[in-house]
């Protein structure tokens, strides 16, 4: 197959292409176990094989794709006659940054393949997981597993052929409760990075058992708190809803394609503009954040992006100032046209597409938040005057170019004096992206550092859904209004 791919290629060369690119994805698989309450109420398995082509002709993309491969000549056609059309309308034209031609292999760490476990394994573990939180004051139930497997073959005209096998695995709990009002409560627990491998052995009944007891401990502590307060207070983001803050606001905020105004039509802009690169103060010193695709153990580290790219550990805040982006090859060529001066010196590695149907576009890697030297969660907390310590997504609400946020968190424990004093329920917080970052005050240290895995990032038109991670410590943010 790789042979006929390359003379397909070849021969696009010689009709005038000036760059081809294919993604055969030999094979993907996917499976889905959801138990509700105790009843298995979804178990599905997919699987998929197909090829994706891009062409570039006279600075403008042709894309085709397909699974049936009986007529490949014709899918390499198709994408040709795609960017000879396409190149009519050009307004402005293609350019990508140079890359090295690389033959290359990159195999995601599983020691177990989740795909080798039977069935009846699977339902096991959920159903002893079910029974843990069949506990008093729980009104609803759910374990999820989710597990993808696939390999994925690019090749293009500049001389590279890499092989990418990627293993993911994802897994929830999930308990509700009522309060005396008849408001439900959530708590969750969500797998991330635990070891250097992510296989079936992640799933640790244990682990995941002692985490069930908690998340039902502290939602039934939610249901029966008192209401957040409406306060100006200094709040303190624990992991479980540090990663959604630095998603939404710094990540989906600075991949650059969304800066060059391609993203207005589905999920809003950014407030960022090429000017603000080595200049914008995004936050305080203390914010350091970076587009990390060397992370070891998670959804996103793949080894090379869909442009053939080597992943890379790019900074995108170094100690408050903005300094760079979430880029791919053609977004950084137009960044630094358009701006007139070398923002960026080439691609950073993070083009992806969800799937062989779909054109790569800027998505994110890892994108964390490196931690500080404020110590424990204990430390921040004992320095903490007036406060609140929050965690667990339950809502969220991000201004049309991320420049503003309200979201609603699962739970909250006051902070009074440098003493935590309770569980409130309904907390949320609110602010403007750059006056929120400015006002961190504290950044727990490497003790206090998470890789939380996100498995359903959606953007671009026609959707799509993208696995990747973020790192993030304990942070303090202050004179922030919450309960609102």
């Amino acid at each position: 197959m790789q042979k006929q791919i390359q003379q397909q290629i070849d021969r696009l060369r010689a009709k005038g292409a000036t760059y081809v690119d294919t993604r055969w994805y030999p094979y993907e698989k996917a499976e889905y176990l959801t138990m509700w309450n105790g009843n298995l109420k979804n178990a599905a398995a997919t699987g998929q094989s197909g090829v994706g082509i891009r062409v570039l002709y006279m600075g403008a993309w042709g894309f085709s794709a397909a699974s049936d491969l009986a007529d490949l000549s014709g899918l390499y056609d198709k994408a040709f006659d795609n960017a000879r059309a396409a190149a009519e309308r050009v307004t402005f034209p293609v350019r990508l940054a140079e890359k090295d031609a690389l033959q290359a292999q990159f195999i995601s760490p599983s020691r177990v393949d989740p795909f080798e476990i039977s069935f009846s394994e699977k339902v096991a573990f959920l159903k002893a997981m079910d029974e843990k939180m069949n506990q008093e004051g729980v009104f609803q139930r759910i374990g999820d597993l989710n597990f993808v497997k696939k390999q994925i073959i690019f090749i293009d005209s500049e001389g590279s052929e890499i092989e990418k096998v990627i293993t993911e695995v994802f897994a929830t709990l999930q308990v509700s409760g009522l309060d005396e009002n008849g408001e439900m409560h959530e708590r969750k627990f969500r797998l991330g990075k635990r070891g250097e491998s992510r296989g079936w052995e992640s799933i640790d009944q244990d682990y995941f058992a002692a985490e069930a007891e908690r998340i039902v401990r502290e939602m039934n502590q939610v249901r029966v708190a008192p209401e957040c307060p409406k306060d100006d207070r200094s709040v303190i983001l624990l992991p479980g809803i540090m990663y959604l803050q630095t998603h939404e606001t710094i990540g989906h905020a600075l991949e650059l394609d969304r800066i060059l105004g391609y993203e207005l039509a589905y999920a809003g802009g950014s407030f960022v503009t090429l000017d603000d690169f080595g200049k914008l103060r995004y936050g305080s010193p203390k914010l350091t954040a970076r587009a990390d695709a060397t992370v070891p153990n998670s959804p996103g580290s793949f080894g090379f992006d869909d442009d053939g790219v080597p992943a890379q550990d790019n900074l995108l805040i170094d100690k408050g100032i903005l300094v760079g982006a979430i880029t791919g090859r053609q977004m950084v060529e137009e960044a630094n046209m358009k701006a007139k001066r070398e923002i960026f010196k080439g691609s950073g590695g993070a083009n992806r597409a969800t799937s062989f149907y779909r054109v790569p576009i800027e998505r994110m890697t890892n994108i964390n938040i490196d931690p500080g030297q404020d110590g424990t969660l204990d430390d921040i907390v004992s320095n903490t005057e007036k406060g609140i310590i929050l965690d667990g997504d339950r809502s969220w609400s991000i201004g049309s170019n991320r420049e503003q946020f309200h979201f609603g968190t699962e739970i909250g424990w006051l902070v009074e004096d440098g003493q935590v004093k309770g569980v409130v329920k309904n907390s949320t917080y609110k602010g403007d992206t750059i006056q929120f970052y400015n006002s961190l005050s504290a950044v727990g240290g490497p003790s206090t550092w998470e890789v939380r895995y996100v498995d359903n990032c959606g953007k671009g038109q026609p959707n799509q859904v993208m696995q990747l991670g973020h790192g993030v410590p304990v942070c303090r943010f202050d004179h922030v209004r919450i309960g609102e």
